[in-house]
């Protein structure tokens, strides 16, 4: 018999994969086309579709000024030439919303408490506006001790920062401290000089302590990422750190600011140890239920756990191909190293990234990631917060998490700074009630989508394959030339260069899989009824009556749709059933 394809995944109440590539952006639509056989079943009959994907048009038009980027304009602000020149070196050309509405009061010595949603921007929030106020007034003391103190939760987002304010400034001096990193480079810099101090609460408490590092003069304390940092336990330890300068109830205290993209209400309460009764309180998010950046669109495989790592494969060669970034979140250190050495991600390279690595080996892997060196990172929370690492194309999430801020810190990976991007959650049957409480805490609604069909796939390896080719010189292809001749001879070209398409991106075997639950060996098979059916028992009857009583060992999921029709999973290698009746 022939075997019929897979459903139409919007006929499954879901919708088939984008296809991204890092340099074009271009949303793919997705079609079902349906093949309907005339022949009836007790006024039922089954219709099996493939998926196709089209591109959209782009506007070639050019883009007037947004209402953002007239608000944000740097002429509306007091920043120098010298700092505005060094932002477009840095492709920033305006304040996002989050820049612009803290700006005036961080400049202005005020206490900020500033809520925004994560890929919006808020490192420069306080980044620029300290700048241009220190830069005022710069001293070049040896040895003078920091005015500016920035606290992070951990040692990669501490390196972010660092590199932020040292992008935008030459003239002041910025040192990063952070647990695992030798003592001696940290202690000629304070020999030195510093001027803005970045680090985590752990090694800035150990130097502090040992007389080592002087916060007496500080001016400007930043908390950034506070909630992570105060409820991952560093509460005691930061607050040993401005014990050093904060007085109760005086005036002199550091302008205190806090950056965070989630403000539970108890960070609100740690806020009145340290901050004026006068703060700021900036929030971009307030009552909107969602809290997820809205540039990212938020999709859900089902997909059991022996299943995900074939099927994580398939999707990131779909959605990010062999040119895109992706970072995989797991949960462990255990799971994120197997499933960075797994085959099944076997289009591009893929490397993990978590705690128990050395910390200048995390470094060394980071920088990879953002150079392009490897295309996947595999991580665990370490790499949830704060880091902006250009063109994450997707973030994909191994199941969903225990808490919502986690959720809402892994999907701002990708679609920051105005970008697009997807992020996707695969869960099990028995998470499904997990993934419905992400849904509602973090404001957004998962679109359900069917695992990539072999179509998606084959598209998709067919055009990394085509831009591999554009990059190979002419010279070398001359080496080659007598051998593809011989080839197209014996084989026939388009068949020749087909076979070479296929094993160049990798895509040599496919297996079918259920749309339902990504189950191998499946096929989804939609079954519709000129009649309204009122109970999955009535189809069973009907599809009984046509292929007699061994069908209940073929078929799984039998699933209600909108409309008239049912769709159910099928083994594939039931060839002696015949589907079109």
């Amino acid at each position: 018999m022939k075997t019929p394809s897979h459903s139409s995944e919007s006929e499954c109440n879901s919708s088939g994969p984008e296809e991204r590539t890092k340099k074009q952006r271009k949303k793919a639509a997705v079609n079902g086309d349906t093949v309907q056989t005339p022949s009836k079943l007790n006024g039922c009959s089954t219709e099996s579709s493939s998926l196709h994907s089209s591109n959209d048009s782009e506007s070639d038009k050019e883009v007037e000024e947004t209402p953002e980027q007239k608000e944000g304009a740097f002429s509306n602000f007091r920043i120098s030439k010298e700092t505005i020149r060094l932002l477009q070196a840095r492709g920033v050309t305006y304040l996002f919303d989050i820049q612009a509405k803290t700006f005036n009061s961080v400049f202005d010595g005020k206490d900020v408490v500033a809520q925004a949603r994560t890929g919006t921007g808020k490192t420069f929030s306080f980044a620029i506006p300290l700048i241009e106020r220190l830069t005022a007034t710069v001293d070049r003391k040896r040895g003078r001790p920091p005015k500016v103190l920035v606290l992070t939760p951990t040692r990669e987002l501490a390196i972010q920062v660092a590199k932020d304010f040292k992008d935008i400034t030459k003239r002041l001096s910025v040192a990063c401290f952070y647990g695992g990193s030798p003592y001696n480079p940290q202690m000629d810099s304070i020999r030195n000089g510093i001027d803005i101090l970045v680090g985590t609460p752990g090694r800035i408490k150990d130097l502090y302590q040992n007389s080592k590092l002087n916060l007496s003069e500080l001016k400007h304390v930043v908390l950034d990422e506070v909630d992570q940092m105060l409820d991952m336990g560093f509460a005691e330890q930061v607050e040993e750190i401005l014990a050093a300068s904060y007085k109760k109830g005086s005036e002199s205290n550091p302008q205190t600011l806090l950056f965070s993209a989630t403000c539970p209400h108890w960070v609100y309460d740690v806020a009145k140890k340290y901050m004026r009764p006068q703060c700021e309180h900036v929030d971009l998010i307030g009552k909107k239920t969602q809290k997820t950046a809205t540039t990212v669109e938020h999709l859900a495989i089902s997909c059991h756990w022996s299943q995900r790592a074939a099927v994580i494969g398939d999707v990131i060669q779909v959605y990010s191909g062999s040119h895109g970034r992706t970072i995989v979140f797991c949960e462990t250190k255990k799971e994120a190293t197997e499933l960075s050495l797994n085959t099944s991600i076997k289009q591009v390279l893929a490397v993990s990234l978590h705690g128990d690595i050395p910390q200048k080996q995390r470094e060394i892997t980071l920088k990879g990631f953002r150079n392009g060196a490897f295309e996947v990172l595999v991580a665990t929370n370490v790499a949830a917060r704060g880091l902006d690492i250009p063109e994450v194309d997707l973030v994909i999430q191994c199941s969903p998490p225990k808490d919502v801020e986690s959720y809402i810190h892994r999907s701002g990976r990708t679609g920051r700074a105005g970008r697009t991007g997807v992020c996707i959650c695969f869960y099990q049957r028995k998470e499904e009630q997990q993934l419905r409480y992400v849904e509602n805490k973090a404001g957004i609604k998962f679109k359900r989508v069917g695992v990539p069909t072999a179509n998606d796939i084959i598209k998709s390896s067919s055009k990394d394959a085509v831009r591999y080719l554009d990059g190979i010189p002419s010279t070398v292809i001359e080496y080659f030339r007598s051998a593809a001749e011989k080839l197209i001879e014996e084989r026939g070209a388009v068949p020749a260069l087909a076979a070479a398409l296929a094993h160049i991106s990798g895509a040599t075997t496919l297996e079918e899989r259920s749309l339902l639950n990504s189950d191998v060996g499946y096929k989804t098979i939609v079954l519709k009824c000129s009649q309204e059916m009122h109970s999955i028992g009535y189809a069973w009857r009907a599809l009984k009556e046509q292929l007699g009583e061994e069908i209940d060992d073929q078929i799984q999921r039998m699933t209600f749709l909108k409309g008239k029709t049912v769709c159910f999973t099928a083994v594939c290698m039931t060839e002696s059933l015949n589907w079109s009746f």
